[in-house]
């Protein structure tokens, strides 16, 4: 998208005003917190598993990994087409069609095919529960099993093809989550007895030795993301996938394509 955006001059009179509205400003502070902790996280969780003590040097690398990949294309679209991704979020309908717009749909669907094995496994897992299979040896009688949950997966993606819209609405209510409340609010909670915080193998560090200055900042991080993710992101996100329904329907044929003349 990058080289794309870089081999098409700048869309002529492209504006950088910015979010004009509460709710599309709101929205866009969801989208950041799940960019820079949704995509890096699952790094970090496999490889502690393995590794504890290179945890904290793992988030770093997977930190510069979101800038690498988030921010140089995400600057050099809204550099050339300014204003117009805020009512458009289809943002290869801007891009004229070259072999590096055709890449870059390509890599994006692989994405989305690991993205989906991936975010699916959880329902699948239930799935097979429910049905008394998860036991069975055999993996293609779980394979078949899962078909309806696929299915119905697909009936909804078609039915609500507004991608954009849908990852902001799972950043601000699940992945501000998972990402950023839950782990603060475990950390807490373990480490509030006297005894766990005298036998913890690393002390605070930022907070000097101080376990109060660590817990307020927890606090801070739990409180600030519920109320700008949680609360604000997730009202303006829902409130425009519901805008997106009314506009387009359900089932649209191409969602934000550009009018044929």
């Amino acid at each position: 998208m990058l080289e794309a955006t870089l081999q098409d001059a700048q869309a002529l009179n492209v504006k950088h005003t910015g979010p004009k509205k509460l709710d599309e400003y709101f929205m866009g502070a969801a989208n950041i917190l799940y960019t820079f902790g949704g995509h890096g996280f699952t790094v970090e969780i496999m490889h502690a598993m393995w590794k504890p003590k290179k945890y904290k040097l793992v988030y770093v690398y997977a930190v510069l990994y979101i800038f690498s990949l988030t921010i140089p294309s995400a600057s050099s679209m809204y550099w050339a087409f300014g204003d117009g991704l805020l009512n458009n979020f289809n943002a290869f309908s801007f891009l004229p069609k070259t072999k590096f717009r055709s890449a870059a749909a390509v890599a994006m669907l692989m994405h989305e095919f690991i993205q989906f094995s991936f975010c699916s496994l959880p329902i699948h897992l239930v799935w097979e529960k429910l049905l008394g299979l998860h036991h069975s040896r055999h993996f293609y009688i779980r394979a078949i099993a899962r078909i309806p949950i696929v299915l119905f997966l697909w009936l909804i993606s078609l039915m609500f093809p507004f991608f954009g819209t849908i990852n902001s609405v799972v950043g601000s209510l699940l992945v501000s989550a998972a990402v950023y409340i839950i782990p603060c609010l475990a950390h807490m909670t373990y480490y509030w007895s006297f005894m766990t915080r005298e036998n913890a193998i690393e002390q605070p560090i930022l907070c000097r030795g101080s376990w109060r200055a660590m817990f307020l900042v927890d606090a801070f991080v739990v409180l600030w993301v519920t109320i700008l993710g949680v609360g604000l992101g997730g009202w303006a996100s829902m409130k425009n996938l519901i805008q997106q329904a009314h506009k387009f329907g359900l089932f649209s044929t191409c969602f934000n394509c550009p009018k044929k003349p």
